[in-house]
Order: structure tokens, then sequence, then C-alpha cells
């Protein structure tokens, strides 16, 4: 739908801030979608209008009045982007602090002796918060061991390890090392049929950005989003949480509404930025569909927007043109495999005999945008049972185009001994 329409790739890269040149570096490929998508020009527009507010959101006067409406606003244009009938929005710090807070307030709440189930695969803003709070709170921490070849942890795995005592539960959406995507309804679904009670808190920074978000399909009770990975800014996250949740005993104010999560006084513009968001799904869903009704538009768009990511993934892999894919250079190992389906817009490698940090300035010098991970606090988890001290990371968004791809692979094919 995307791909065999050059009118709509340009018209979607219209809609992007530096798509193809960077103010510090000039004409540049960026393919580093998984640390920060690129920013939709209407979101810098919308966050530099309200940079300039000195209004408090709900004052007695018209401007605190509009600036709430459009809080609230941006809540609902939320709820229709990711399918939510119940439960809350709300803003913090960051997608980490979020998914802190929200398994900070899980564990605190379950029985001394129940456990908190997690997997090896998950980024460590939720394992860390779970081992963390799992000790704290006199609760035993099981680790659901992921597949090192595929990169995935499945709903057979948590369910080998389930037990009704498990009271919190985390899931990974996508790893942003492998680029992999987990079923979470099926791993919630799993979690369920033993411990129909389990706090389920999802970890969906990383997926935000490559496919549509469904929460009534999920069956979960938390769910953080990072706006900057998904075309908005830096600066803060966005949490969805079930009406349990919300209910349960946590943070807040002294006599504060016993189902706020939200502290201080909010930024307009933040949440204002993420109708910008929703906005151009809605948009891009009415250009690649005839569909009328306003979730089906988003629906739509993510379709489109998996389709042709697989499809630049797929260029990126078998190879474009005349030039070899990334399986068929000798020189170049593919993490978690050429043939899986689970993928979604990234493909990390490792270069013989080059360093990773090597291999990115290589890229970098001639204008191709991407990053290291490194076996360490962030990446560890992933890379070191595969025996690799670091690894490059090439991820795609659906305003990339196969050109592009092309490019990078002949700057790769380069780097090989037999180029």
């Amino acid at each position: 739908m995307i791909k065999d329409n050059p009118d709509l790739i340009a018209a979607i890269r219209d809609r992007f801030a530096h798509v193809d040149s960077c103010p510090f570096q000039g004409e540049r490929i960026f393919f580093e979608n998984a640390g920060g998508a690129l920013t939709l020009k209407s979101v810098a527009e919308t966050s530099a209008f309200f940079a300039a507010i000195p209004d408090n959101p709900g004052r007695a006067n018209p401007a605190g009045q509009e600036t709430q409406g459009l809080i609230n606003k941006a809540k609902a244009d939320l709820g229709v982007f990711m399918n939510a009938t119940s439960g809350q929005f709300f803003a913090g710090e960051s997608g980490t602090e979020l998914l802190f807070r929200m398994i900070r307030t899980a564990c605190l709440t379950a029985d001394k002796g129940a456990k908190v189930i997690g997997s090896s695969i998950e980024h460590p803003a939720t394992r860390s918060a779970a081992r963390r709070w799992a000790e704290i709170a006199g609760l035993d921490y099981v680790n659901v061991q992921h597949d090192d070849a595929t990169g995935l942890v499945t709903a057979e795995d948590y369910t080998a390890l389930m037990t009704p005592d498990v009271a919190v539960a985390t899931i990974l959406h996508a790893s942003p090392v492998t680029g992999m995507g987990m079923d979470v309804a099926a791993i919630s679904k799993a979690i369920r049929a033993v411990s129909p009670e389990c706090l389920i808190i999802v970890d969906g920074i990383q997926h935000a950005a490559h496919g549509q978000l469904d929460l009534a399909a999920y069956d979960v009770d938390g769910y953080a989003i990072s706006p900057y990975k998904v075309f908005s800014r830096h600066g803060y996250g966005i949490a969805w949480i079930s009406d349990k949740l919300s209910a349960l005993p946590h943070d807040m104010l002294i006599d504060a509404p016993a189902t706020g999560w939200e502290f201080g006084t909010r930024d307009t513009g933040s949440y204002a930025t993420l109708s910008d968001v929703v906005a151009y799904f809605d948009w891009l869903g009415g250009e690649v569909s005839n569909e009328t009704n306003r979730r089906a538009r988003i629906e739509a768009a993510g379709r489109a927007i998996h389709e042709y990511e697989t499809e630049l993934t797929n260029a990126a892999i078998y190879g474009t043109g005349n030039l070899p894919g990334l399986r068929d250079m000798s020189h170049v190992t593919l993490l978690a495999g050429a043939d899986n389906d689970a993928r979604e817009g990234l493909v990390s490698i490792v270069v013989d005999g080059v360093a990773s940090e090597q291999v990115v300035e290589a890229l970098n010098a001639q204008g191709i945008r991407t990053h290291t991970r490194k076996a360490d606090h962030y990446s560890g988890n992933v890379l070191t049972p595969l025996g690799l001290p670091d690894c490059v990371r090439i991820s795609f968004c659906h305003y990339n185009t196969e050109a592009e791809i092309a490019k990078m692979l002949a700057a790769v094919k380069e780097l090989g001994s037999d180029s």
C-alpha cells in the first residue's frame, strides 16, 4: 500500500522534520529509529506554541480552560489510538519511570510470598523494577528465559513457569535489541489462565511506532510508551492503567483524588503533541484505505506501516537490485536469524573482524546513521548469551525508503574483505 505509491511516500516524508538531513551533520539517512523516531513537523510547531504559554491548565481563565480541554482531548485521542475502553492515561518523566511506578505499586500491594514473573528478553526498565520491588516487597522473582536463536519469549514459555501465586507479571512488547515483537495477547491469556487476578504490566515503548495498539485485546493492567519513539518529542512518557490498578494504593498527595496518578502541573504541549501523532495515523489510514471510522483508519495505518516496514526489512536482509542482502554477506552475522516473522523494522548485525563502534563510525562517515548496542546493563541480557560484546543496530521506520536501504547495503558490503 505504501511501497508502490511514491507520491504517498513523498507525502509521508514531507510530514517529518529532518527526514533526510541533520542540522549538525548535513545530508544523512536515518536508521536510528529504535533510539528515537523522527519528529512530526506538526509536533515541533505545537511544542513551540505551548512552550510560550504561561497559564496553568484548569485555572479559571480562558487560557487555563482551553489548555485543560486540550489535555482532555489528547487523552481521548490516545484512547482511540490505543483502543482503550476503560482505565486512564497519564504522563510522567519517561516511559521507564512510569514502568517503575506501575510495577512498584503492583508489587507493594501483593501478598507477602507471592511471585513476580518476567522474561530475560525484557528491557531493564521492567526487569530492574520488577526485581528491585519484588525483593523489597518480599516476593519471589521468576525469570522466563527467552530463546537466544530467535530473540523471542512465548506464551508457552510463560505457561511453563506460571503458578496461581503469581501476583505481578511483566511483558516486553518488542525488543529494542533484536527487533522482535512478542504476542502480548497470547502471553497475557496464558498468565490469566493460571492466575486470573495477576497485575500485568507491558513495556510498549519499542512497539508503538511499528503497528497498531489494541489495549482492549491485551487484557493487561498497565502499558507504557515513550512519545519520542512514536513521532513526538523527548522529555516525558505516557502510561495507561486499568481501573483496577488505578484504584490500588499508590504515591499521591494527601487527600487528593483516590485514582489520581499525576503529579504537579501538566505540560499542555506534551499532551497536545500526542493529538498531532494520532491525527497523523488518522491521515495515513485515510490514504491507505477507504475507512470512514477513525479507529478503523488508525488500524489501517498500522497494517500499512507493518507491511511496508517488512518490505524494507526484507530488502535489507535479502537484498535489493543487484546488491546482496545482509544474510548473504559472508562477513556479516545477523542476530535472531534471517527468516523471523516477529521482526519489527529492525536488524542487528555483527561484522567479522570490525568492532561495532567502528562499523557505526564508518557508516556515519557516509551519512548513514546507525547505533552500537553493547553487552552492558541495557543489552547484556541479549548479547552476553550470544557471546557478543556488541552489535550494530539498524532500525527502520515507514518514512524510510528502499533507496536508502540500498545505500546502507552498499556501505556494509564495502566493509568485507571480499567486497
